[in-house]
């Protein structure tokens, strides 16, 4: 199950796509990605969001911090 969060002020989206603890972050720019101990993508930040993604609805997903449910009211 993947999650998307957006930080408007850093410009940076952020795809989780499972739990675990972080091990490492290696960078690709404009790509940052959270790795486990066994070097398995957990989550991928995009810097620069606006000027890297295409346009759509992950925009307007929850902020970083703000739980899932939130953002259903």
């Amino acid at each position: 199950m993947s999650d998307i969060t957006y930080d408007l002020e850093a410009d940076a989206a952020y795809v989780r796509l499972a739990d675990g603890r972080v091990a490492s972050t290696e960078e690709a720019s404009p790509f940052l990605y959270d790795l486990d101990v066994d070097g398995l993508i957990l989550g991928i930040e995009v810097l620069g969001a606006t000027r890297t993604l295409a346009p759509g609805p992950w925009r307007h997903a929850r902020l970083p911090g703000s739980s899932r449910a939130d953002t259903a009211e």
